[in-house]
């Protein structure tokens, strides 16, 4: 089905409650809502991440979005389950519109069917070797070439490794960490990022933040090169692949740090991905 490029996240949701991307969202329903609250910290490291989920099943779809601890409460889980996507879809708080229209569309697009996608499973084991598995996964979608900046908003500490043992200088911006494990000066300020960067890695959390159009907006503007990790939105995302977004690690729920068994990541590039030189 061909249906125009989103230039918005509020674009994509209008056209899926106009039945531009397949079945009628009224028609489906959340059976299920999970609002989970987890944390990570590996053996040897003072890094403790903290993330707290909200998921949605419709069918034979899981809905995903990581949110601020104050976004939700924990309640919400009890609330939205029976209720169908599209009233969910206009539901006022941005986490759950998120949660709904990764749903829908992991039922209108199955990963496992789009020809850009290349799967590849997480291997069976601890924490940190899945987690590895994955962001070196990550890594491997970027282009970047020596002397080049890129801006990282969603720090994780393998990909601040993964850009400079590519020869890149990272800017590293995050709203919960204020320093990198080596010690660079993470900001909060994404905008400043986005005026440096010549390529830019984004988690999908910021979806669920906002910051999502933006960020897109701008690589459109400048060219800039754009992958994005993504939970959040492993759905939505690539959506956006080759209209600002040029590459994406898509992990639809169960996440890998909540198995030890091997579970897939789809990781989807942009015909002809490229990122501008360094200025």
């Amino acid at each position: 089905m061909r249906t125009p490029a989103p230039t918005t996240v509020a674009d994509l949701i209008e056209a899926v409650l106009g039945g531009a991307h397949g079945p009628d969202p009224a028609a489906l329903h959340a059976v299920g809502a999970f609002w989970v609250r987890q944390s990570t910290q590996f053996p040897g490291t003072d890094t403790k991440y903290r993330n707290y989920y909200l998921v949605l099943r419709a069918e034979s779809a899981f809905g995903g979005c990581c949110l601020e601890r104050d976004q939700l409460d924990s309640l919400v889980a009890e609330e939205l389950s029976g209720r169908s996507l599209a009233e969910l879809l206009r539901d006022p708080r941005t986490p759950v519109r998120i949660a709904a229209l990764d749903a829908y569309l992991a039922l209108a697009y199955p990963h496992r069917e789009q020809a850009q996608a290349r799967a590849q499973l997480l291997p069976h084991g601890t924490p940190l070797e899945r987690a590895k598995a994955r962001d070196a996964a990550i890594a491997g979608l970027l282009d970047i070439r020596p002397g080049m900046r890129v801006g990282l908003i969603g720090v994780v500490n393998p990909l601040v490794e993964a850009i400079r043992a590519r020869g890149g200088t990272c800017l590293p911006c995050d709203f919960n960490l204020k320093r990198t494990a080596d010690g660079t000066e993470v900001v909060a300020d994404m905008e400043q990022v986005l005026a440096r960067a010549d390529m830019v890695i984004a988690t999908g959390m910021t979806l669920s933040n906002g910051s999502f159009d933006r960020i897109v907006e701008v690589a459109r503007e400048r060219g800039t090169g754009l992958v994005v990790y993504a939970q959040t939105g492993s759905a939505i995302v690539p959506r956006f692949l080759g209209h600002g977004v040029s590459a994406v690690s898509a992990e639809p729920f169960p996440f890998s740090q909540f198995s030890a068994d091997p579970t897939p990541i789809h990781l989807y590039r942009a015909d002809g991905l490229g990122a501008r030189e360094a200025a």
